[in-house]
């Protein structure tokens, strides 16, 4: 009896350890539990997500292309993906381009052009060297300063 005992202790002592790990883990950030959403969330939110260093673009004019000032990751890399604003929710993917470290000038081809006067959103993605971007395949990366999705906002001009 005193080795079935054992052994059930054991392993009862494992699962509560588990359990408990798992508890603390997941308790700082429950938001890896939650499945995530492009949307805004309020009027004006562009300016409450934290402001990060690893993407920088500025107002520039409408065309059919957008040039992103500087990436700042290491590699191997992401995908820069430029998307319409629709309200307080991000749109469609415009356009994307991979790059494969810290780099300044960054062009990305649209499919559409821009239009004068709207807000666009550059969005950072993982690249898990898949192949071809796809936004519904690849995750969005998260700035390690700030943990938050790494987005900047810009408008058009004439």
């Amino acid at each position: 009896m005193t080795k079935n005992f054992s052994m059930a202790s054991f392993v009862a002592g494992v699962m509560f350890g588990a359990l408990l790990a798992g508890a603390w883990f997941f308790s700082d950030d429950l938001s890896l539990l939650t499945p995530e959403s492009s949307s805004l969330s309020t009027p004006g939110a562009q300016n409450s997500i934290p402001k990060s260093g690893a993407i920088s673009v500025g107002n520039q004019p409408a065309g059919d292309s957008v040039v992103i000032e500087s990436v700042t990751v290491p590699p191997p890399g992401v995908w820069v993906a430029v998307r319409e604003v629709n309200g307080d929710e991000l749109g469609n993917v415009l356009g994307a381009a991979r790059v494969t470290g810290p780099r300044s000038e960054v062009s990305i081809s649209l499919l559409r052009a821009t239009e004068p006067g709207r807000t666009y959103a550059v969005q950072l993605y993982r690249d898990d060297a898949s192949g071809p971007f796809d936004p519904a395949t690849y995750s969005v990366y998260v700035d390690f300063d700030t943990s938050a999705r790494v987005v900047a906002y810009f408008t058009t001009t004439e």
